[in-house]
């Protein structure tokens, strides 16, 4: 029984690779090598919440070696970048609201497990990008526990004051005062100044230390770039700290770049609903985040992800880039949002992938971790968020070596957690599987490292008279890539017309494809049908 059932295997795979070569295929056609990624364009980053990620001592937080011990794992996957939240001292969990801007939080480890990690992933041909968040400090501070009702202290001018004898602290964004955390904790926080000089210089240190810490002018220890968390060029919209991109960071990441040139540095819009072109122009970053298109491409309409394509192309500098994404710490889990549907998890990591831009993935994404939050969910905490920043599940029962459950029974967001036994949601449960969502990201991310068209290729949106197919041209040289979605949850045909240089041009094989998804040459024009939440790649020669 067992050798007929190979036999007919064998038969069955023999006929489908002689059937028409447009109409299945969810594979690599071409064995290439990885294309070098001096193109930022050639990344693929992973955004990882550290403390959720893996835990290697048992105190139920994840921590710095835990990501040392993980590195096969994310180089397998396909990561060639990765971003953290931030890692110094702070009261508060996700590490934003600093108590120190140098120490590294003891939960995580220590500064040589840090050095450790940077060099094994150095080593391993990753890169590390280090997220900070230099706006405010804490109570335990020493620039403010120190010149707080104290006008004679050093650090008297490194934070705004607005009363007498340093009596009335700046508030800081939303007016706030303070943040309640999950675990009852409160501390005041406050507004730095960053007209002052002494703060420009210090951190212009800070931001040089990590860039090389020892002063080698080797880098292997080194980040290979900043996140700069929330960046705002009138602080807090209150114009009382205005002129920042050009006063403030523009100088600093010029100091920055003649350290390590090959620095990149990328902003978080402060309104999300910013593309970023002050950012680029003024402040001079590198990245930006593409939340326009992440807001396009959750709306599974074709309309508004074509809109929010173009934008980005007509907006982004030719020589910067967005951060494609869709999800993040501060996001609902995209499984969450389309209620675990496989169909649009897939199509929305392909959106992800093979748009213009740099893809970034957040841990448990590529397993379809599950998880919203949000404002007031919980009340007036931080533990809204935790929801989205969950334990990532490394095996199928949630309490197992690794598992960074350091929320563990502390409120409702443990009672009401989305990681959970047995589910199907984690690597152990999906590694193994081919049509699984984790095997089709490493397929995916494959596809675009090993194609020049992905990553230094153009993009160009092509018209068509149905309202859910999406096609667009990704072109490098004479290397060209058809690209073709469906976004909605029936059948659809259309067609196209492409204007290539060569009239007589035809569909190679597909390149990746779901299944019965179908395109045919028709004189200059090309005849589509795509099944239900399709997805398709042909190569065109």
């Amino acid at each position: 029984m067992k050798k007929t059932y190979i036999i007919l295997c064998c038969f069955i795979v023999l006929i489908m690779s002689c059937t028409k070569k447009t109409k299945e295929k969810v594979q690599v056609t071409e064995q290439r090598s990885e294309i070098a990624y001096s193109n930022p364009e050639a990344e693929v980053f992973y955004h990882v919440f550290q403390r959720s990620f893996y835990d290697t001592n048992g105190d139920g937080h994840g921590d710095l070696n835990g990501v040392t011990q993980k590195i096969d794992y994310l180089k397998d996957l396909g990561v060639t970048s990765l971003l953290f939240t931030p890692l110094y001292k702070s009261i508060y969990y996700h590490n934003y609201f600093p108590d120190d801007f140098k120490a590294i939080d003891e939960e995580f480890g220590t500064l040589d497990d840090y050095l450790n990690m940077v060099k094994k992933l150095h080593e391993n041909d990753m890169k590390f990008y280090m997220d900070m968040e230099i706006h405010y400090v804490t109570k335990n501070h020493p620039w403010f526990k120190d010149s707080f009702e104290n006008p004679n202290s050093k650090y008297s001018n490194h934070v705004i004051y607005n009363g007498p004898n340093n009596t009335v602290p700046e508030t800081m964004i939303f007016n706030l005062t303070k943040l309640e955390s999950y675990d009852g904790t409160s501390v005041d926080i406050t507004t730095v100044d960053m007209y002052n000089e002494a703060v420009k210089t210090y951190f212009t240190d800070l931001f040089s230390y990590w860039v090389d810490p020892n002063s080698d002018g080797k880098f292997d220890d080194g980040v290979d770039g900043f996140r700069i968390d929330h960046m705002m060029d009138d602080l807090d919209w209150k114009g009382i700290r205005t002129n920042l991109f050009k006063n403030f960071w523009a100088p600093l990441f010029k100091h920055l770049k003649s350290i390590n040139p090959n620095l990149k540095i990328f902003g978080e819009q402060a309104n999300w609903k910013d593309i970023g072109e002050n950012y680029f122009n003024t402040a001079n970053v590198d990245m930006m985040f593409a939340f326009g298109l992440r807001e396009g491409i959750l709306s599974m309409e074709k309309e508004q992800i074509s809109n929010k394509m173009d934008s980005l192309l007509k907006l982004t500098p030719k020589e910067k880039s967005q951060l494609v994404f869709l999800e993040n710490h501060d996001t609902p889990r995209f499984a969450s949002f389309v209620e675990n549907d496989k169909a649009k998890l897939k199509l929305g990591a392909f959106l992800m992938m093979f748009n213009k831009g740099i893809p970034s993935i957040y841990y448990g994404q590529e397993i379809g971790m599950n998880g919203s939050g949000g404002f007031g969910k919980f009340g007036v905490t931080d533990g809204n968020d935790i929801p989205m920043r969950e334990a990532f599940e490394w095996n199928a029962k949630i309490e197992s070596t690794g598992s960074a459950l350091w929320y563990k029974n502390t409120g409702p967001w443990w009672d009401k957690r989305s990681v959970l036994d047995d589910d199907g949601i984690s690597v152990e449960e999906q590694k193994n599987d081919p049509n699984s969502l984790l095997n089709f990201y490493r397929k995916i991310i494959k596809i675009r490292k090993t194609h020049s068209e992905f990553i230094e290729g153009n993009q160009e949106i092509i018209s068509n008279d149905n309202d859910n197919i999406l096609a667009y041209i990704r072109k490098d040289g004479q290397n060209t890539m058809l690209v073709a979605v469906n976004t909605s949850d029936k059948e659809q045909k259309t067609s196209i017309t492409l204007n290539t240089e060569n009239p007589n041009f035809e569909l190679n094989e597909v390149l990746l494809s779901d299944e019965k998804n179908e395109a045919v040459n028709n004189s200059s024009n090309v005849d589509l049908i795509l099944n239900s939440h399709g997805y398709a790649i042909w190569q065109i020669k």
